[in-house]
């Protein structure tokens, strides 16, 4: 029932212009060329695609051009959280009707709703759009933990259809998966992809996938066949990369590296600021080689 939602997603990074406008060419590259990698869909307009610095009609803007890129060839996720429930409605209406398969939502954040306020929020937007739901749970953001309880009040409703799981609590994502062994569980964070395919996640939602897909599908697949060690030593190499672009900001370098690899990809939006040339320089040197 859930195939389409199982397997390896880039989370979209967003490209811009020098004046700070979406560069779209440069995302039908990223797109393209993603597709040509294996990729089972995209995750659009989630905290990798600089979803909270972005204004609606942007969000809106981004969902429609990749539902115009890939033309039905793979599965679509759009991520329409906003702390505006109406904002929150009004992308899914539009990720409806640009023909994606699901939307994802951020828990209402900011000002610690309490979880019958993030209920509410939730219900009214899949009672208002005709889309199956994936829970986004990223405790580090938005300062909301589900637990395996509250999830269940989701998870027991057919239009919910599963969790994206941005969390190191993987006690957390094996619980959701023991009471819901049906569901999709996707994992967030990249460097721990593995360990999360070992406690039940169906696949990833990754930022560092829109450079690297290959060694994270290769990941998937090994683990799929019972091949521990390979797809260890494949996580051991992403951990390696991973840790280089820690250490001067992960959505900068990813940038600054497809930018060399040939997809113009800007900046990030202020209040971010860019890595120096000296920085990209030592991170090209550290990354490229283990590409």
């Amino acid at each position: 029932m859930y195939e389409k939602f199982k397997g390896i997603f880039p989370a979209l990074l967003t490209p811009f212009h020098d004046d700070g406008s979406i560069n779209f060419d440069a995302l039908e590259t990223l797109v393209e060329r993603l597709i040509s990698q294996g990729v089972k869909g995209f995750y659009v307009d989630g905290s990798t695609g600089e979803a909270f610095l972005l204004s609606t009609e942007e969000r809106k803007a981004l969902i429609k051009a990749v539902a115009a890129f890939t033309k039905g060839r793979v599965t679509l996720i759009a991520q329409i959280g906003s702390v505006c429930l109406g904002d929150a409605i009004s992308l899914a209406q539009c990720a409806r009707d640009a023909g994606y398969d699901a939307i994802s939502s951020v828990p209402p954040f900011y000002y610690k709703f309490s979880f019958d306020e993030i209920k509410r929020y939730y219900y009214a937007i899949v009672e208002a759009v005709d889309l199956p739901m994936l829970i986004y749970n990223v405790p580090l953001y938005t300062g909301v933990s589900f637990s395996a309880e509250q999830i269940s009040e989701f998870l027991r409703d057919d239009r919910f259809i599963g969790v994206k799981h941005t969390s190191s609590d993987f006690f957390a994502l094996r619980q959701f998966r023991t009471a819901f062994p049906d569901k999709v569980m996707l994992n967030g964070y990249d460097e721990m992809l593995l360990a999360g395919l070992s406690l039940g996640a169906n696949g990833a939602i990754g930022s560092t996938y829109n450079f690297m897909p290959e060694k994270f599908i290769r990941i998937y697949n090994c683990f799929n066949e019972g091949k521990l060690e390979e797809a260890a030593r494949l996580q051991e190499e992403a951990d390696k990369i991973i840790a280089a672009l820690c250490r001067v900001g992960v959505m900068q370098s990813e940038k600054a590296i497809l930018t060399k690899l040939g997809i113009p990809m800007g900046a990030l939006r202020a209040p971010f600021i860019d890595i120096t040339p000296e920085q990209k320089e030592k991170l090209f040197t550290e990354v490229l080689p283990l590409l």
